[in-house]
């Protein structure tokens, strides 16, 4: 056994985990919070020596020749080795607790100058984030050995004056690593910042600082100030909620260091509803799963990153974060502090991969899982220490959570035990949060867990499956989706569907949608891949690419979704009566300004700014003038609501009347000829050709440059990664139009025809009826009869064709694409657009640019229109080239516009991982019947 695949050795010469902090030479420096001002802070990012070895049995004891590498980095971004995706399955056998007998190496190497005061001080060289293990040399003699990859290691370690030497070898691998499977792109190095604390002998150790909503104590010197830098005064403090995130400064003196320790006073509880109480206030966590991802960086993120992916959250009404699946950066956790977050901050602890060592999946009972082997009960607890000791002063913590997919055992109790007994004696005492505490030994016949967490947590549960766990249960505990309405690709589509349940249930707390941004790798050409793009062994593909944004964090439609799923603000009109109900916890709406639009068509005919005031949870009304306009599709009211700095929170549409028949036709019938196969439709500068062997529309003069077909493909989604299965099975991609019978009666031809795959059954029997105007319009009336089995759904049903035309008009839920479940963040109206501006990348081609909720489209010298709703896509890509394509770069244009007028669309969901597409999302109908006219203009 080698020395970092012994749990003896998890640390060797390390300092007890404590509160992260900085130590300051004087009050008005940690007063101001600026560490690189401290005279006991030495910084060691920057350019280091480095060696990379294969095989660390191949690193000789002297190296001759180096490389460099930045510091914080993943050597993986810098040409060492290539990143590797796996999402379950282990990159190696597993055997714990051994690894790979090539474990490859990264020898880092730096030299600093030091003074006689720094020598003569206690000095600690702190590691906050190494992949997987580190070993640590000053001055060519051993200091030290760490594991646990996204926790911090500090080493008190012996300086002289002058010039030290410090190396620091990194391993891939170690006994550690079993504990470290999460879903991520693996990469390894020095990933978060080092530095030295050089320390006045006599200095403060750790630091406890306990508070509520009533006082802040702490058993050192301290003295408090607020936010504006003065001492405290704490008979009426102010609160902080993530809402409004008012922070003290605990400042301690001693041995001439000041350590400033920032804090929010809050309180928090659980009601006997279940409700989450914060400042005895119910609140709903609005949430998602944050990793630390970086396109070109991996793991490394900058403050300035960090900041970004907080501030981009703030802009979609996000207020909880669940650190997935490690303790995030210490900066991290400050700036969720300082901005405002409620944070479900959760240990360095998976073992997903366990659940496919056998044949098969799942979460058994037996004692090669760590958490149920003794073996492996330090290093357990010790992850448990290093999540809370390090973040139990930020009052943004609402949760500790023991880990992610890793069974449930005693190991887990001990986990819990500590921190329970831990925060005993803390004013402040947070939840304690693990998800799989409904498996494995603590759970019973009923479904019940009976283990010490303190809320119950499920991934991905139906509401259905909510509602049943507390029919049968009788459980008290308040529920939590720690993963729910999967983001991944063209998604997520059932998020607005989960609120509509959580708002209306006080148990129900919320949930943190999976996940915040795509991973990805950038290539040497700059281009994003993912799983199996590096040559892994066994990978997970495009599984990685799961994200609410986009990796440049850049929004989708689905990310729109979200922030309206999760906006403070809800309406009811009625009459000319508005009212507004305020979801804020914290904030009164007199702090926010509204304007309304009534929009008739693409006209706004009347707009104006107004102001209300009502409590959190209360409702205000607002009184509109009356309108009397006319419109083709419609009259729409349009509200918004701005925060304090001007940003808009929310948005919500009312439909005031609707507008006046758009497919009925005054014109003459056409004549129709017979010429070989084709019924000729010639009429004043217009010749369509209709082809009676087939039953189809061949061209549509001035529009198509392909026949008019009724299809039922469309490139699938990420989120119809498991139904596809079905649909290629069914072969829905393989439809085959067959003409029983073509029958033409003056201007009008009716067609009675079936759609069957290749090899297998009809699944539509349908009959069209065509009927061509004098003018050049047309009216294609379409009834069907499906043939589907239970539980069985079409991906879409409509008619497709080619064209020349690039631009088009369209009234029609927009800007974003949108679809039956997901079209709540767009609005009715009409809007210009093009075939380019339809693409949405992402990374894995698939269905994209959909409009729901249509009536009207523009396109060359027609207008589409029908008096009924339909959908519709306009793409410069063709389904083929979107279903075949494994990357965006990959992508090929072939000149033409594809364009989809569709009956009905079925919903995106986010059965990737999540749940199967909800019934009412589905086309599923036993008879679907569609008419549109296309208008010649």
């Amino acid at each position: 056994m080698r020395f970092y695949e012994n749990l003896d050795n998890i640390h060797v010469n390390t300092e007890a985990p404590r509160t992260h902090y900085f130590p300051y030479d004087t009050l008005d420096k940690a007063l101001a919070g600026n560490k690189y001002d401290s005279l006991y802070y030495m910084d060691l990012n920057g350019t280091w020596d480095f060696k990379f070895f294969e095989r660390d049995i191949d690193c000789p004891s002297h190296i001759a020749s180096w490389d460099t590498i930045p510091v914080p980095s993943c050597w993986q971004n810098h040409g060492y080795e290539h990143p590797y995706y796996t999402n379950v399955n282990y990159p190696y056998p597993v055997d714990p607790p051994y690894v790979p007998d090539d474990n490859p190496v990264g020898v880092y190497r730096r030299t600093i100058n030091v003074s006689k005061e720094q020598a003569e001080r206690e000095n600690y060289i702190v590691f906050e984030g190494v992949s997987s293990c580190v070993e640590l040399y000053i001055n060519k003699k051993y200091a030290g050995f760490s594991t646990v990859s996204h926790s911090t290691s500090e080493f008190k370690v012996k300086l002289k004056e002058g010039k030290n030497e410090i190396l620091a070898k990194v391993y891939k691998w170690c006994v550690g690593s079993y504990l470290e499977d999460q879903d991520f792109l693996r990469y390894n190095g020095i990933f978060r910042d080092v530095y030295i604390l050089s320390r006045p002998v006599g200095h403060v150790t750790d630091v406890v600082v306990k508070y509520d909503d009533k006082t802040i104590e702490c058993d050192l010197p301290h003295t408090v100030y607020d936010a504006e830098g003065r001492v405290a005064d704490l008979t009426s403090p102010t609160l902080w909620n993530a809402e409004k995130p008012y922070l003290y400064t605990v400042v301690i003196e001693q041995a001439g260091e000041f350590v400033p320790i920032k804090v929010g006073m809050r309180s928090q509880a659980v009601s006997e509803k279940g409700e989450l109480l914060i400042n005895g206030v119910s609140v709903k966590l609005k949430g998602v799963n944050h990793h630390d991802t970086h396109p070109s960086k991996g793991y490394t993120m900058s403050y300035d990153d960090m900041k970004l992916d907080l501030l981009k959250m703030k802009e979609l009404n996000i207020n909880c974060i669940r650190t997935s699946h490690y303790p995030p950066q210490a900066a991290f956790i400050e700036l969720c502090d300082e901005m405002g977050f409620y944070v479900v901050d959760e240990a360095d602890n998976e073992t997903h991969g366990f659940c496919t060592r056998a044949s098969g999946y799942g979460y058994d009972i037996n004692d090669i899982w760590p958490c149920m082997n003794e073996a492996w009960r330090e290093a357990h607890i010790d992850r448990a220490a290093r999540l809370y000791e390090r973040d139990k002063n930020h009052s943004c913590v609402i949760m500790w959570s023991m880990g992610n997919e890793a069974n449930y055992g005693a190991n887990t109790d001990a986990m819990i035990e500590y921190v329970r007994d831990a925060q005993k004696d803390m004013p402040l005492k947070r939840l304690i949060h693990f998800e799989q505490a409904n498996a494995g030994v603590h759970r019973s016949p009923d479904g019940k867990d009976y283990s010490a967490v303190d809320v119950v947590s499920r991934m991905y549960a139906t509401i259905e499956q909510y509602k049943a766990y507390y029919e049968k249960t009788n459980d008290t505990r308040p529920y939590f989706l720690c993963e729910y309405s999967h983001a991944m690709g063209n998604g997520p589509g059932d998020v607005y569907y989960y609120w509509e349940h959580i708002y209306n249930d006080p148990r129900f707390i919320g949930g943190c949608i999976w996940e915040w941004t795509d991973h990805v790798a950038k290539n040497r050409n700059g281009e994003l891949c993912y799983g199996g793009d590096f040559g892994e062994e066994t990978h997970d593909g495009n599984f990685c690419c799961d994200g609410l944004t986009f990796s440049d964090r850049s929004f989708k439609a689905g990310t729109y979704e979200a922030k309206t799923a999760y906006q403070p603000m809800k309406t009811v009109l009625e009459g000319n009566t508005i009212t507004v109900l305020n979801r804020y916890d914290f904030t009164d709406l007199s702090e926010c300004s509204f304007r309304y639009e009534i929009v008739a068509d693409d006209k706004t005919v009347l707009s104006s700014s107004f102001t209300l005031s009502a409590p959190p949870k209360k409702t205000a009304e607002y009184t509109i003038p009356s309108v009397n306009v006319s419109s083709r599709f419609g009259t729409f009211l349009n509200i918004y609501m701005y925060d304090a700095n001007g940003n808009e929170v929310a948005s919500e549409q009312h439909n005031i009347c609707g507008g006046n028949s758009v497919a009925s036709l005054n014109t003459a019938p056409a004549q129709i000829t017979m010429e070989d196969e084709y019924a000729v439709v010639r009429g004043n500068g217009f010749e369509h050709r209709f082809n009676t062997h087939y039953g189809r529309i061949e061209t549509i003069d001035g529009l198509t440059t392909s026949p008019v077909s009724l299809t039922a493909w469309r490139a699938p989604t990420d989120n119809d990664r498991n139904v596809k299965n079905d649909w290629y099975f069914s072969r829905f991609n393989m439809l085959k139009d067959k003409l029983y019978s073509c029958r033409i009666d003056g201007n009008r031809i009716t067609v009675k025809k079936a759609l069957s795959a290749v090899s297998r059954e009809k699944i539509i029997d349908y009959t069209a009826v065509y009927t061509f105007y004098a003018d050049g319009s047309i009216t294609i009336d379409l009834d069907c009869e499906t043939h589907l089995k239970q539980g069985q759904f079409l991906p879409r049903l409509g008619f497709e064709f080619t064209t020349d035309e690039k631009e088009f008009t369209y009234f029609a839920y927009g800007p974003y694409e949108s679809y039956r479940d997901m079209h709540n963040a767009s609005k009715l109206g009409v809007y210009r657009s093009s075939a380019e501006m339809e693409y949405v990348n992402y990374i894995k081609p698939q269905e994209h640019g959909n409009h729901y909720g249509a009536r009207y489209i523009k396109l060359g010298g027609y207008e589409i229109v029908s008096d009924n709703d339909f959908e519709f896509r306009i793409s410069e890509y063709s389904v083929n080239e979107l279903t075949s394509k494994a990357h965006n770069f990959e992508l090929v244009k072939d000149g033409r516009t594809y364009v989809r007028i569709d009956s009905k669309v079925s919903g995106i969901g986010s059965n990737s991982c999540g749940p199967v597409l909800a019934d009412q999302y589905r086309l599923n109908d036993k008879n679907v019947s569609f008419s549109i006219t296309l208008k010649k203009i």
